[in-house]
């Protein structure tokens, strides 16, 4: 099963259930270890369909690729071709679906914004639940100590508010945000997730975005030449290739712009054609980037070259972290304390925002790199989470 997040679905309104059975005998192969998920999807979908009373949502996780997003999608697009079509949705509100990272982005926006309001939390919570009965988020995880603190608040209002949340995530409730710092002050938020969501997990052997036709496998086995990793080709004439490969319908020339505005920053650029673009690594993923700036890279360039990748991770080494966190919208007073990561875990961290920012839009990611798929990321602190971005790489090399 090969699922792009995003696709658009020709399906007349079906449930869950149903448009599962329908891919099943078109495209996907019938997977036993998700017929609790889907069964769970179908029966949260049938509740909001019939008006009955909502108790709780559902969290599935799981390792990577064990179709927890392509579930998921399919009640939010059940539920969106329902509203469309007149059909009953609670307090005739909508459905929001979002990969968890750019939420929080927004969030993070949307409270720079909120100065001179009392309980500016509060307000953004109440509007959201005001819009929306139903929030997906794909790739729930918790990191930062900010963000921490901020969605026991936000959750708070939102489930008291009557929103349902269904989410997707590589990691169970009770590890959210496991041997974080103060996490004590995430555990009440914990269980709030699990008094208001059902965990599911989805537990199968088979990682469905590898491909299981042999000539799908032996294309991605043997990419063209000037495709492989490590790269022996240039990054010069790997975007002469795309160039050639991708004709743009209204680009006749490559420009080679000093640099780009992006969120009101200048990023250095390399070439430009179209909406097929090449950075070199260092541009996007070393020095002051976030998420907002990959969200709005995503929806200018439908194709981006990342060259000069680096060899990621190292040896894990104790660094002492200055007083104080600057990261999110929220302060905190921490002391000075003990962190664990290598020296090159920071551009990690972008570079894997980078990866789920392209993946959720659908955006092709082509690496230009003396490392391997397989070494790209060695022996650091993030290797769990770098799981999920090797996978979508592989991935990624499947789409045309």
């Amino acid at each position: 099963m090969v699922y792009y997040p995003g696709q658009q679905f020709t399906l007349s309104v079906m449930s869950p259930l149903q448009a599962y059975q329908q891919r099943v005998q078109q495209n996907i192969v019938d997977d036993p270890a998700q017929h609790q998920a889907i069964l769970a999807l179908d029966s949260l979908y049938q509740q909001y369909t019939s008006a009955q009373p909502v108790i709780r949502g559902l969290y599935l996780w799981g390792d990577v690729g064990r179709g927890k997003t392509f579930l998921m999608d399919l009640l939010y697009q059940g539920l969106c071709d329902r509203s469309e079509c007149g059909g009953l949705l609670k307090a005739k509100k909508t459905v929001l679906r979002l990969h968890f990272h750019r939420f929080m982005a927004m969030l993070h926006q949307q409270l720079n914004q909120t100065s001179g309001i009392r309980d500016p939390l509060t307000h953004i919570a109440k509007q959201i639940a005001a819009k929306y009965s139903v929030i997906c988020f794909d790739e729930f995880f918790v990191s930062d100590i900010g963000d921490a603190i901020l969605l026991g608040r936000l959750f708070e209002t939102l489930f008291q508010s009557g929103v349902t949340l269904v989410a997707t995530s590589n990691v169970p409730i009770v590890d959210l945000y496991k041997n974080g710092l103060q996490r004590d002050r995430f555990l009440p938020t914990i269980d709030l997730l699990l008094k208001y969501t059902q965990t599911i997990h989805l537990n199968g052997p088979v990682d469905h975005r590898l491909p299981t036709n042999a000539a799908t496998l032996s294309a991605i086995a043997t990419p063209a030449a000037w495709l492989k990793l490590p790269s022996s080709t240039k990054p010069e004439a790997v975007f002469q290739r795309l160039c050639q490969q991708y004709p743009q319908a209204n680009a006749s020339i490559i420009s080679h712009p000093d640099s780009i505005e992006v969120c009101h920053r200048d990023i250095a650029i390399a070439a430009q054609y179209g909406q097929l673009a090449w950075f070199e690594f260092s541009a996007l993923c070393q020095g002051p980037r976030s998420a907002l700036d990959y969200i709005e890279l995503a929806g200018q360039f439908s194709h981006i070259l990342l060259s000069n990748v680096p060899t990621l991770g190292g040896e894990v080494r104790s660094w002492i972290k200055a007083r104080g966190t600057e990261d999110g919208a929220v302060a905190t007073t921490t002391g000075e304390r003990q962190l664990a990561y290598a020296s090159e875990d920071d551009p990690t961290r972008r570079f894997i925002s980078l990866v789920d920012e392209l993946y959720d839009q659908k955006v092709r990611l082509i690496l230009n790199s003396h490392s391997s798929l397989e070494d790209l990321y060695l022996n650091g602190a993030l290797q769990f989470e770098f799981r999920r971005t090797y996978s979508r790489l592989i991935e990624m090399q499947q789409w045309a």
